[in-house]
């Protein structure tokens, strides 16, 4: 046995509790390496690049399965080291031709055997979420170059969701019903200055409706046991959008998920109820993930497995919940990656917020007693868009909570080479060491992040946080699809290379505003691509000009 990955303590903010109770299980995922190491990321790349012979040239599940599949060799390996731990072929489950092995409801005690492991329950002191993890596993050598990596082992990240307290607004405003500016005169007020309707306004998708209900449909990732509201939806709907009273959203339960509508969560409404504004009568489906006590890294590890599982996929999808990267194990940020890399290469376009802490949060005090910085994982996932926030508008600005950076684990992608070079010129030896200067560059696009109005248990109140950015821009980027779809078009897919390339022409760059964090000034917004609003936010109407012929 030869040790896979260990973490020298057991990482900040996480306390060990004890052994898990007798009988525990747990789900393994173990990844086994593809014989094509490359392929998977040179065909997203082929069909998500314009120009390209085969742009939007989608793949089908099996042909994405036959681009991942393993080596024979290399699972005939993996079952004999299961086969003699006593699991049998048969009580393995295999997704993407054999690339991934799911072993379901397996003891603790037969886990630590299986991966010389010491898994332990551990609780974060702020949310107070409780995990199994272990700070190390290892695997018999012949097997370290055949598998990728097992999950859940030495992951600690905890999905925050990406929303806060409103702040302070300035005094510019709009008038709810006239669209206009107007002088925030009370508190009822605030709420009201970014309304749905000023929204869509904003971003120019008020005049558009769409038609294709039967093929278009916007997926809405829910983590935590956190569920949404019909009549919560109802009532923002009434208020909000009247024509629009009869959304709904369909729920779909992935690994022993639970749907409780009369406990509704905030995080859930939110996703749902700008989701749904954004899209009527685009069908909009809740997918509520079982929260166990593998952890929501795993959780979302499971909706991902679920839904490339399936024939029939969401042309856009978005994903509010999110947590340090540091506290992701390498090999598991870049296995969840290669997940959306195959969502994208089936044509599927993914939303994720960027996260509410600026450049980090607290000190970004390592444990060595260095300073750095804090980006956000999956959101430094290179196949993944990326949506920070704004505030105000004429003009907007980049709210400061935003969420932006680089990724410590993933280099700078190439449809970023030119965007974000451009940026560090300007930089210069600004905060030189606290970040890494080769690594991708988040957010990629934003939205209105700060004051916007849901209601909870029949209750209104003013949100904000990325976490309803990244519905909102999900909502724009669904009505793409849905013209699309309406002239026989394949939908978006994977939008950075071409939001990078040609499509920021159509976005309304946002040059004002900072995220302060980490007892710093934080990244300033600049023209162009900034690690505050990436290139912008949406204009729908200029963004259907922008999108070229497949």
């Amino acid at each position: 046995m030869h040790i896979k990955h260990s973490w020298n303590a057991v990482p900040k903010n996480w306390v060990a509790i004890g052994p898990p109770p007798p009988g525990t299980t747990i789900d393994l995922y173990i990844v086994v390496k593809p014989r094509r190491e490359n392929a998977l990321v040179d065909a997203l790349y082929e069909v998500s690049q314009p120009g390209h012979p085969r742009y939007r040239a989608y793949l089908t599940k099996e042909q994405v399965a036959d681009l991942v599949a393993p080596r024979p060799q290399s699972l005939e390996l993996v079952n004999s080291w299961l086969e003699h731990h006593g699991i049998s072929y048969s009580s393995v489950s295999m997704t993407h031709g054999g690339n991934t092995l799911m072993l379901e409801a397996v003891p603790v005690t037969q886990a630590n055997t299986l991966l010389g492991a010491s898994y332990q329950l551990y609780r974060h002191v702020d949310s107070g979420e409780t995990i199994v993890r272990t700070v190390g596993y290892s695997l018999p050598a012949p097997l370290h170059w055949h598998v990728l990596t097992v999950a859940p082992t030495t992951s600690f990240v905890p999905a925050r969701v990406q929303r806060q307290t409103p702040r302070n607004r300035s005094d510019r405003a709009v008038n709810s019903t006239s669209g206009e500016p107007a002088t925030m005169l009370s508190s009822r007020a605030r709420i009201d200055s970014v309304t749905p309707s000023f929204l869509r306004w904003l971003y120019n998708t008020e005049t558009y409706t769409p038609s294709n209900e039967n093929e278009n449909v916007l997926g809405i990732v829910g983590l935590l046991n956190q569920y949404p509201s019909p009549s919560d939806m109802a009532q923002f709907m009434y208020t909000y959008r009247p024509e629009a009273i009869e959304a709904r959203f369909h729920v779909v339960k992935v690994n022993r998920g639970r749907y409780d509508p009369t406990h509704p969560h905030e995080e859930a409404n939110i996703d749902t109820q700008y989701a749904g504004v954004m899209t009527f009568p685009t069908p909009n489906i809740f997918y509520s993930i079982g929260h166990g006590p593998s952890g929501a890294s795993e959780d979302l590890w499971g909706f991902l497995e679920y839904i490339l599982d399936e024939e029939d996929i969401p042309q856009t999808i978005s994903l509010s919940y999110s947590g340090a990267e540091r506290l992701v194990s390498e090999e598991h940020a870049v296995t969840v990656c290669r997940l959306f890399a195959m969502l994208g290469v089936r044509g599927t376009s993914v939303l994720v917020s960027s996260g509410n802490d600026g450049i980090g949060r607290g000190t970004c005090m390592r444990d060595d007693g260095t300073v750095r910085f804090d980006p956000t994982f999956p959101g430094t996932c290179p196949f993944v868009t990326v949506v920070g926030g704004t505030t105000e508008f004429y003009p907007e600005v980049a709210a400061r909570f935003s969420g932006g950076g680089f990724s410590d684990y993933f280099r700078r992608p190439p449809y970023q080479a030119g965007a974000v070079s451009t940026f560090l010129q300007d930089l210069g030896n600004r905060y030189l060491g606290l970040y890494n200067d080769t690594g991708r560059g988040i957010p990629d696009i934003a939205a209105q992040a700060l004051g916007l109005p849901i209601f909870l248990n029949g209750n209104e109140r003013a949100i904000a946080g990325t976490s309803v950015a990244a519905p909102i821009v999900a909502g724009v980027i669904s009505l793409l699809n849905d013209w699309l779809i309406s002239i026989g078009h394949a939908p978006l897919g994977f939008l950075n290379p071409w939001l990078y390339g040609r499509g920021f022409q159509a976005l309304n760059d946002i040059t004002e505003g900072s995220n302060p964090g980490c007892g710093l000034d934080g990244f300033s917004a600049i023209a162009g691509w900034d690690p505050v609003t990436g290139l912008g936010t949406p204009h729908f109407r200029r963004m259907l000009e922008q999108i070229p012929e497949p």
